[in-house]
């Protein structure tokens, strides 16, 4: 879908749908009454009927109204006179979209500026949430399918701005793709199926995409250099697979030579069986998305690319597929980290902070500004948060408030999780330096607590996103994207764009 922005008048547009807001109380904007103006109060006189009661999101489709160039009126209610939510301004534009899409016109026009919505200035905020919602709203995965979906019709939507705000609707848009675009590929690669999407295969798309962009360097290091490295806890993990694990290396400079790099550290496990301990059989097959801490960094670098950001950005992506068989490692076996401690393995499947610690360990090679790890790490953080908020963990106070202040922005929130020095106590172990797990208590916040003993030589972060990475079950099962918009605003934040 082509997202253009003009600023004229609504009632003089040609285009197959002219969608234009009404609040309840059949209650007409700036705009919207100039174009009932020009139909001679055709708009009024519907309202006055009663169709519609303005509640925010309910639409009414006008067909061939007099005095306009438009084909049809799309009428979408706005609510009370107060400015909509976050989410009700999202569900106000999917609600359109969804008639949109149901229509049979190419092009459609939105009108939408009388509508204010609550911390969004009128003109970059509340546009870029529009621009994500349309186009994020057009994902379609069917590669799979022997009978894919329909193309639509609608393939472009003008977004009608007053002549002072041009600009930033524009920026809001520019942004918007781009971050869509990261969001579409990272739900791709969230959505593939284990036997494909491994960690060869992951390495083979980040070599693409360094062919695709000459400011972009990839390195791939194979099981022998991972081992080399001292990375034992990493080579454990996949030490039990046919498919071998694969740290991926890609490096961005679109910055000073002399600028330190931002680090993100994605979890790839591309799948988790839960090794020797062994997960139930009901819902691994959703374990394929236990890659997508990894998918949602290659995101984000997509969208840095597109914008061309001048940071230097450094992406590390631990890749391994976690598995049982004669060479998995055992509860009870010790392996020594790249930093030099040492760790019992006391659960197979809390592999994820296995790959990541050794990792983050590497991560001090690049002298980085910031390190952040972004991982679907434990189902402790799904119980204490649900699905809508990620979990948020470091070292660093103002990297954790620029982190939840990129998620306000960005309409994708993270919530930040203690790590006192208590919790540590609990990764004691009697025969190593630690455990690989804390027990039953506070399962997020020990995860945390454990990496954050290799992270620290630099300011560090810590997403777990477990529970907002994908939809479990029902028809909208699937990766949702998350969190390269909240990623992508923080690295725009520092870039200053």
């Amino acid at each position: 879908m082509e997202l253009v922005v003009k600023s004229v008048a609504a009632a003089s547009v040609k285009t197959a749908t002219l969608v234009v807001p009404v609040g309840e109380g059949r209650k007409l904007g700036t705009v919207a009454k100039a174009v009932d103006d020009a139909c001679e109060g055709a708009i009024s006189a519907v309202l006055k009927r009663g169709d519609l009661a303005g509640k925010p999101g309910q639409t009414l489709l006008l067909q061939s109204v007099p005095g306009l160039k438009a084909e049809r009126v799309l009428l979408v209610g706005s609510g009370k006179d107060e400015a909509l939510g976050d989410r009700a301004w999202r569900k106000l534009v999917a609600s359109v979209a969804g008639v949109l899409k149901g229509l049979n016109g190419g092009d459609a026009v939105l009108a939408l500026d009388d509508i204010a919505v609550s911390n969004r200035d009128a003109h970059y905020g509340k546009y870029r949430l529009l621009a994500e919602t349309l186009l994020d709203g057009e994902y379609v995965f069917d590669r799979f399918k022997s009978q894919k979906a329909e193309p639509r019709a609608l393939k472009k939507v003008t977004l009608l701005a007053d002549k002072a705000g041009l600009g930033e609707v524009e920026r809001a848009v520019k942004h918007a793709s781009a971050i869509a675009t990261g969001m579409a590929f990272t739900r791709d690669l969230g959505n593939l199926p284990p036997n494909l999407c491994h960690p060869s295969f992951l390495a083979e798309q980040a070599k693409d995409l360094g062919k695709a962009h000459k400011g972009l360097k990839v390195e791939v290091l194979d099981e022998k250099k991972i081992k080399d490295l001292g990375m034992g806890a990493f080579y454990a993990v996949g030490q039990g697979s046919d498919q071998p694990p694969r740290l991926i290396v890609l490096n961005y400079q679109g910055g000073k030579k002399a600028d330190k790099p931002f680090v993100l550290v994605g979890k790839g496990i591309t799948f988790d069986t839960g090794g020797i301990s062994l997960k139930p059989g009901a819902g691994m097959d959703e374990m394929k998305f236990d890659m997508c801490g990894a998918a949602s960094v290659f995101g984000t670098l997509r969208a840095v690319l597109e914008l061309q950001l001048p940071i230097n950005l450094v992406c590390l992506l631990a890749c391994a597929e976690n598995m049982p068989s004669g060479g998995a490692t055992r509860p009870g076996d010790i392996v020594t980290t790249m930093s030099g401690q040492t760790v019992e393995i006391l659960n197979t499947d809390a592999e994820g902070r296995l790959v990541l610690c050794d990792t983050l360990t590497y991560a001090e090679r690049f002298k980085p500004q910031a390190v952040i790890d972004i991982a679907t790490l434990t189902g402790a953080c799904i119980v204490a948060l649900g699905s809508h908020t990620s979990g948020l963990m470091g070292n660093n106070d103002e990297l954790v408030g620029q982190l939840l202040d990129a998620g306000k922005r960005a309409d994708d929130r993270a919530w930040q999780l203690p790590l006192f020095d208590e919790y540590q106590e609990q990764l004691d172990s009697p025969f190593a330096d630690m455990g690989n797990i804390g027990g039953p208590k506070a399962g997020t916040i020990t995860a945390g607590c454990f990496l954050s003993r290799f992270a620290k030589a630099y300011n560090w972060a810590h997403m777990d996103i477990a529970g907002t990475a994908w939809i479990s079950g029902g028809k909208d099962k699937g990766a949702t994207g998350r969190p390269v918009p909240l990623l992508t605003q923080y690295l725009l934040d520092r870039a200053g764009a």
